[in-house]
């Protein structure tokens, strides 16, 4: 007798369910999922444009990853968390813009820590490096104008890298320079 297997739901099976739903059995799911949790309320302020800064909270997540409090113990350095802001706040806003100031500013938490506390590791410099060439790419593709600002913050995470270690200041001079020569 072979059993049978049963299906794991999908966002399809979802859709289906509230396609039958009314206006407010919708807008009490709305309102369920913002109370369940605060990056819930953080997307869909974004989303709805609500409050006065959506950056401002998304900042707030990668600041907390990347220049964590360094007399609590429990405190590490959450990459994932902060790639998870840029990535929602982008998928809330569609806002280009916005996904690459949030990305510039991921870099310049993580080099900031450096400057506060000295040297940290290889895994953390590949990781502000590969941040900086995928914000250095999004920058390129913007107009010239929109680009200003960006360059000048790159640059300056770039020159006050001088001095750190496992090449990172090397490979952020190799990607600003190729990039804006």
């Amino acid at each position: 007798m072979s059993e049978k297997k049963s299906k794991k739901p999908s966002w399809i099976d979802v859709r289906i369910s509230i396609g039958s739903f009314d206006r407010p059995q919708l807008m009490n799911i709305v309102k369920d999922l913002y109370q369940l949790s605060e990056s819930n309320k953080t997307f869909l302020h974004a989303r709805c444009f609500v409050g006065d800064d959506s950056l401002k909270q998304y900042k707030k997540i990668i600041f907390h990853s990347l220049y964590p409090d360094v007399m609590d113990e429990k405190n590490e350095f959450d990459f994932d968390r902060a790639d998870k802001a840029i990535r929602d706040y982008a998928k809330a806003t569609g806002d280009d813009e916005g996904s690459a100031d949030l990305m510039v500013y991921y870099v310049e938490c993580g080099n900031k820590f450096t400057l506060d506390y000295g040297d940290i590791n290889e895994f953390f410099y590949d990781d502000l490096i590969e941040m900086y060439g995928k914000v250095i790419e999004k920058v390129r593709n913007m107009s010239k104008k929109n680009q200003e600002s960006f360059r000048k913050r790159l640059e300056k995470i770039m020159k006050s890298s001088e001095g750190i270690g496992w090449g990172y200041h090397d490979d952020l001079c190799h990607f600003y320079y190729e990039s804006f020569p």
